[in-house]
C-alpha cells in the first residue's frame, strides 16, 4: 500500500501524495505530529501509506520523538506540523537537535501563496516562519510549486547523508499541497557519498600520530558510526580515548584505553595536558562536554589534529595544527591504512592503558555519597536490563551517569543535559528511541520531577503507540540543580521548590502502569515487571528515601 497506488482510478496525484511517495522512497517509517486544519491533505495522503503516524500531545513532543528516533535508528526523524503555533511549539526540539547535530525533517503547512506575509489575521498566521526558525535549522524552504518538491527533499536528504546533519524545515502553502503532481511521480532518491579523506592531510596526521609518545583521542557524536575504526586506532596507537556524551560507548565499557566522558574533571584535564598529539574527531570541543562546570581551564597544549564533516567546525574553539574535512569513518580507516606502513615511536611507558588505569584510580575517591548512590541506581537498572537504551533529561542521575557510567555499545546513552540543555526531552525522546531501535530492546527514560512536568501528557502518546518505555522518575520535589546554583552563589532559593503532583495517580489516569519503589530490591522487581509489559510504566524513586536507604 502506498499514497499513490491506493488512489481511485483517474484521480490525479496531489503534491501531498508526491510528498508521501518521496518519503516512502527515502525509507521513512514513522511520522510524528498532530492533525490540524492546515495539514489535512498531508494526513489524507499519509492514510494510504505504509508510513505510520505517531500522534503526539504537543508539537514539542513530536520533535523530541523524532530526535530520539534518529539517535537510535541513525535515520532522520520526520514531523508533520501545522503553521503558526505548531511551528513555535516545535522550535525548542529543533534547537536541541541542531545543537547535537541530529537529522530531523520538519514539514509544515503555511498560508496560500497569495496570502504569505499578508498580515491579514488569518488563522495560525505568522509573518515569516522561515525567518523565525533560521537559528535552529540547517535551512528552511517554502515550496512555491509542486515541481520544487523533489529537489528540495533531495537537498535535505543529501545533508542528512553526507553533511553535518541538522533539522531541515520545508513549508508548503495550502494551495501548493493540492497542486496536480502526476508528472512528478516516480522520482528516485539521490544517494550522496560522504566526503573522503584528502591523502595529503591523512599523511600529515599519521606522521604526527606515529611519532607521538603520548597520543590521545577525543571523539564526539560526529564519529558515532566509526566506533570499530576508532577502537582499532586507539589500540594501534596505545592512545587513551575520551568521549563526549553523544559519543558515549564508542569504546566498550571495560576497554583499558577508555577515559570515558570525564573531560571536565581535574584528573582527566591533567591527562589531556600530558598528551603530545591529540586527535579530535567529530567533536566541537565545546563547553557542555569539556567544561560542564563552566570553570574554564580545559587546555590542549599538544599538537591538535581535527577531523570533522563541517569545515567551519574544524577551526572553532581550538585551533588545530592539521585539519581534515571528511567523514569520521572514512578518515579513521584512511589513518589506519597509512599507519600500517609506518613504524610507530615507542610509547612512554606509563602512557596508554597504564595512564588510564591511574586516572580511574585517581577519580574513584573523588566521587561523593550522592554520586555513588546515583551510580548504584544506574548500575542496578543495567544489571536488570543489560541491553537497555537509557534516554536522559537534565536531572541528577543523568549528570552523575555522564562521567561515571560506561556501556558497551554506541547509541545506548544520550540525553539533553548537553548542547541546548532543554527540560522535558527524555520522555518523548524515549518513545521515539524505542520505535527507532526496532528490536524490542528496553528503553528507559531517566527524568526528574521538574522535567517530567514539561511533557507529562506524552505518557498518553506512549500508551496509544503501545511503546513499552520505562519511565524512571527521580523525584526531588523541585528544581534541585538550580537550587544548588543559588546556594553556591549565596542567593536565597526562589522558584525552585515547586508543587509536586501525584505522579502515580496521573500516570495511571493516562493509562500507564505506575508505582513508587522502596529500595534496591523493589527497584529490581519493578524493572522486571515493566520489561514484560506491552505498554509504558512509570517507576517513581524518591531521592531522599533512596539516599537514606542506600549508604555507599
Amino acid at each position: 500500500m502506498s499514497a499513490i497506488s491506493d488512489r481511485k482510478p483517474g484521480e490525479p496525484a496531489k503534491a501531498s501524495d508526491l510528498m508521501i511517495e518521496a518519503l516512502e522512497r527515502e525509507g521513512v517509517e514513522y511520522i510524528f505530529g498532530i492533525p490540524g486544519e492546515e495539514n489535512l491533505d498531508l494526513l489524507e495522503s499519509l492514510r494510504h501509506s505504509k508510513i505510520k503516524l505517531v500522534v503526539t500531545r504537543h508539537e514539542q513532543g513530536a520533535g523530541f520523538m523524532a530526535d530520539g528516533y534518529a539517535r537510535t535508528s541513525g535515520k532522520p526523524g520526520v514531523c508533520f506540523i501545522i503553521t503558526g503555533p505548531g511551528m513555535t511549539n516545535i522550535t525548542t526540539a529543533m534547537g536541541q537537535a541542531y545543537a547535537d547535530s541530529i537529522p530531523m525533517l520538519v514539514i509544515s503547512s503555511v498560508q496560500s501563496r497569495s496570502q504569505l506575509g499578508g498580515g491579514r489575521g488569518k488563522l495560525h498566521e505568522l509573518p515569516n516562519q522561515g525567518a523565525m526558525i533560521a537559528g535552529v535549522a540547517a535551512f528552511s524552504h517554502t515550496l512555491m510549486s509542486a515541481a520544487e518538491l523533489p529537489g528540495v527533499l533531495a537537498r535535505a536528504f543529501a545533508l542528512f547523508q553526507a553533511g553535518r546533519p541538522r533539522p531541515v524545515h520545508i513549508e508548503i502553502p495550502l494551495d501548493v499541497l493540492v497542486e496536480n503532481a502526476d508528472a512528478l511521480l516516480g522520482s528516485e532518491p539521490v544517494s550522496v557519498s560522504r566526503a573522503g579523506a584528502a591523502p595529503s592531510a591523512v599523511k600529515q596526521m599519521s606522521r604526527l600520530l606515529a611519532a607521538a609518545k603520548r597520543p590521545l583521542i577525543l571523539a564526539g557524536g560526529g564519529a558515532i558510526d566509526a566506533a570499530p575504526e576508532l577502537t582499532q586506532l586507539a589500540e594501534t596507537l596505545g592512545a587513551p580515548g575520551a568521549l563526549t556524551i553523544n559519543a558515549k560507548c564508542m569504546l566498550a565499557s571495560r576497554h583499558p584505553l577508555l577515559v570515558g566522558s570525564t573531560q571536565t574533571l581535574v584528573a582527566t584535564r591533567a591527562l589531556v595536558a600530558e598528551a603530545d598529539v591529540v586527535l579530535a574527531i567529530g567533536t566541537e570541543l565545546a563547553e557542555t562536554d569539556y567544561d560542564v562546570t563552566f570553570a574554564g581551564g580545559f587546555e590542549i597544549p599538544g599538537a591538535l589534529l581535527r577531523i570533522d564533516i563541517d569545515a567551519d567546525q574544524t577551526v572553532r574553539n581550538y585551533t588545530p595544527q592539521v585539519a581534515l574535512v571528511a567523514d569520521a569513518q572514512i578518515a579513521a580507516k584512511a589513518l589506519l591504512d597509512d599507519l600500517a606502513n609506518k613504524p610507530l615511536a615507542a610509547r612512554q611507558s606509563d602512557w596508554g592503558a597504564n595512564r588510564v588505569a591511574r586516572l580511574w584510580a585517581d577519580l574513584e575517591p573523588t566521587w561523593d555519597a550522592a554520586t555513588r548512590a546515583q551510580t548504584l541506581f544506574l548500575n542496578t537498572v543495567l544489571q536488570e536490563l543489560p541491553d537497555a537504551v537509557l534516554v536522559g533529561d537534565s536531572t541528577q542521575p543523568v549528570y552523575t551517569g555522564n562521567p561515571t557510567l560506561n556501556l558497551y555499545q554506541p547509541r545506548r546513552w544520550f540525553n539533553s543535559s548537553t548542547g541546548y540543555g532543554t527540560l522535558g526531552y527524555a520522555l518523548p525522546a524515549a518513545i521515539g528511541a524505542w520505535l527507532g531501535r526496532g528490536d524490542g530492546a528496553p528503553v528507559v527514560c531517566l527524568i526528574g520531577d521538574g522535567g517530567l512536568q514539561f511533557t507529562l501528557p506524552e505518557l498518553a502518546s506512549a500508551v496509544e503507540a503501545r511503546t513499552p518505555v520505562i519511565v524512571l522518575l527521580w523525584n526531588n520535589q523541585g528544581y534541585e540543580e538550580i537550587k544548588k546554583y543559588m546556594v553556591n552563589r549565596a542567593i536565597e532559593p526562589v522558584g525552585v521548590d515547586i508543587y509536586t503532583p501525584d505522579f502515580i495517580g496521573v500516570a495511571k489516569a493516562l493509562g500507564c502502569a505506575a508505582e513508587s519503589i522502596q529500595g534496591i530490591e523493589h527497584l529490581r522487581s519493578a524493572l522486571r515487571a515493566a520489561a514484560d509489559r506491552q505498554g509504558p510504566t512509570l517507576i517513581e524513586i524518591d531521592q531522599g528515601l533512596w539516599m537514606k536507604q542506600v549508604a555507599v
